[in-house]
């Protein structure tokens, strides 16, 4: 209730969260997926996104807009419902790329990006880490990034760059050219396009799939990995102090050799103190951590105090 002036009595209002719908799209290196959410965040349809190949920004924009009209119709809803989009992009550095005016120009709402593993990180976060002010999410599919929160915020950087950590180099590397040009970066040794190629497998989920059936090879590879991994997150942990490392991502449905090699290392190169309560968690959200936090970080503008008023002055 409003506080009465002696004037009109106070209005009640309720919140609607089916009065809208929020768009939202987490795209990573080799795949992703797009879904309508009410404003409440919940899920309402989810589908893979069908990308061309490259994704480039020109072409990936329009057909997620196709994507996304065609999956509103399969939610019973048209484009006058919804309040806003979100999308999580891989590759901070290719962010003044994303043009997203073909998706504003369609919906007539705003479009917020950001980087995937930081949209996993919040989601992460809001979901099931509400009281941890400082929490690192570390995601290990294709290629290896981070997202860190830190006071409870997202923090993205001078130049949005912050957590790269798949291009910090390990120690004693075989001499491999990581795709950003260096040597040896955790993404070129650790990765799962690097293990692939290690591998008999074909492909991730296969090395996956036979890491968690106990095939010694793919055991010992995603047990090193976890180690390689180790090496870099323990010199994160050092400088950011996280009370929570999450691990993400397509390797971690082979979670426990992962997270022996990252624990082996971890707990033996960082501080005491820094490792005195931390917890290495593996993420709850799995693949929906991306779109969830997309839907947080569309309704956290859209829903915000300023916003909400002007909508009702509006109206």
């Amino acid at each position: 209730d409003g506080p009465s002036t002696g004037g009109r009595p106070p209005a009640r209002l309720a919140f609607d969260a089916a009065g809208g719908a929020v768009l939202v799209a987490n795209l990573g290196q080799s795949r992703g997926q797009l879904a309508v959410c009410d404003l409440a965040g919940t899920i309402l349809g989810r589908a893979d996104a069908d990308l061309p190949p490259g994704r480039l920004p020109e072409v990936a924009l329009p057909a997620l807009v196709e994507q996304w009209t065609a999956l509103l119709g399969e939610c019973g809803l048209d484009a006058s419902a919804v309040r806003g989009a979100g999308i999580g992009a891989p590759d901070p550095a290719d962010f003044d790329l994303w043009d997203t005016a073909p998706v504003a120009e369609r919906f007539g709402v705003p479009v917020l990006l950001d980087n995937e593993v930081n949209v996993a990180a919040l989601g992460e976060h809001r979901v099931h880490h509400p009281d941890v002010a400082d929490l690192l999410f570390v995601k290990v599919s294709t290629g290896i990034g981070a997202g860190l929160i830190s006071g409870g915020r997202i923090q993205r950087g001078a130049q949005r760059a912050a957590g790269e950590l798949g291009h910090v180099p390990v120690a004693d590397g075989p001499g491999v050219t990581c795709r950003c040009g260096n040597l040896d970066c955790v993404e070129a040794v650790a990765g799962g396009a690097a293990l692939v190629a290690l591998s008999s497998a074909p492909d991730l989920p296969t090395l996956v799939a036979r890491a968690q059936e106990q095939d010694a090879e793919a055991v010992l590879l995603v047990r090193d990995a976890g180690r390689r991994l180790g090496e870099v997150i323990a010199a994160a942990v050092n400088i950011l102090n996280p009370a929570v490392v999450i691990l993400g991502g397509d390797l971690t449905a082979a979670y426990e050799p992962l997270v022996a090699g990252v624990r082996e290392v971890v707990y033996r190169r960082a501080t005491a103190l820094a490792t005195r309560s931390l917890r290495i968690e593996p993420s709850r959200l799995g693949e929906l951590a991306g779109l969830t936090g997309c839907a947080a970080m569309v309704l956290d503008h859209t829903l915000a105090p300023e916003a909400v008023d002007a909508a009702l002055t509006s109206a």
